[in-house]
């Protein structure tokens, strides 16, 4: 089970940031518009991996279902969209300004925060998972104990770690049991972070995402914190979602392997690929693609 927010994301690409101050810039090929979010992301990655995947989100009551079917048909996935209720007074939306790796993103998410998401198909779907996922929204904060209720491992997406934000968190760094978390709002050191959550926490595996350093993970199975260095597949073309795309293949490889140090890998080929593209939820890897990276790099005394 997925359970995260869904937007129409318009991706404009920039000559530098911050903004100059031209008042028109007309060039084909700088804005793409497609569906976002964290956990339509997560999803859809997923389920491109193979796995059954029911996600759990709202969107705005006019019919932005049959355009996220259009959407995911036009990128060869399968999602069935049944569990997305259309409850909100309108659709969330973000504009993301890119340039040579740095982003500006610009984010409205309506009523989201606001609205309740129908618990009771939140417990009818729980019972037959292997896991649920979940960013950090209002809505998903049930979800928690219903996953409790029901003794399913929980993972968790954080947006956001400043400290003036992390008190409104609390439940859901408590409850993961696998915690990722982006540096791309973060205010002290990772090792540090790492360690607050090992220690207040107790989660079994901490990911840190370090953006073009790679990648930090902790597992408490054998208390070890290891950093992996990023690995090229694909020339960089825009790498806004390449957090989600890598933390859903690691969840994938690890729900079949329980194996950290080989999922973490596997994930960073994964996002190594999809930044490549333009939108959030596609560019992606099959799992025979990803295996031929790893035997060629890994298999050939990389660490």
């Amino acid at each position: 089970m997925v359970a995260g927010f869904i937007q129409i994301e318009t991706i404009v690409k920039v000559d530098s940031l911050p903004l100059s101050d031209k008042l028109f810039t007309s060039i084909p090929g700088m804005i793409d518009t497609s569906v976002g979010g964290d956990g339509f992301n997560t999803a859809v990655a997923m389920r491109w991996l193979g796995d059954d995947v029911d996600f759990m989100s709202m969107v705005g009551k006019r019919n932005y279902i049959s355009r996220i079917n259009k959407w995911l048909e036009s990128i060869g996935v399968e999602l069935d969209t049944q569990y997305i209720l259309q409850r909100l007074e309108a659709m969330p939306t973000s504009v993301i300004l890119y340039s040579k790796g740095n982003f500006q993103i610009f984010e409205d998410v309506k009523d989201i925060r606001t609205v309740s998401y129908d618990n009771d198909v939140f417990e009818k779907q729980i019972k037959d998972k292997d896991m649920v996922i979940m960013s950090n929204c209002n809505f998903c904060r049930p979800l928690i104990n219903i996953a409790k209720k029901y003794n399913k491992p929980i993972a968790v997406n954080i947006r956001s770690m400043r400290v003036e934000k992390i008190a409104k968190k609390e439940d859901f760094l408590k409850a993961a049991d696998i915690l990722y978390i982006s540096d791309d709002d973060i205010d002290k050191e990772p090792y540090d972070y790492i360690m607050e959550c090992k220690q207040k926490y107790n989660n079994e595996i901490i990911i840190i995402g370090i953006g073009s350093k790679g990648v930090i993970l902790y597992t408490r199975e054998d208390n070890s914190i290891l950093e992996y260095k990023p690995v090229k597949t694909n020339e960089i073309v825009n790498t806004v979602g390449a957090g989600n795309a890598m933390f859903s293949a690691f969840l994938h490889y690890y729900l079949k392997t329980k194996d950290a140090k080989l999922s973490i890998k596997n994930a960073l080929l994964f996002a190594s690929y999809k930044i490549g593209f333009v939108g959030t939820s596609n560019g992606f890897m099959t799992e025979e693609q990803i295996e031929q990276w790893r035997n060629l790099i890994w298999n050939n005394g990389q660490n």
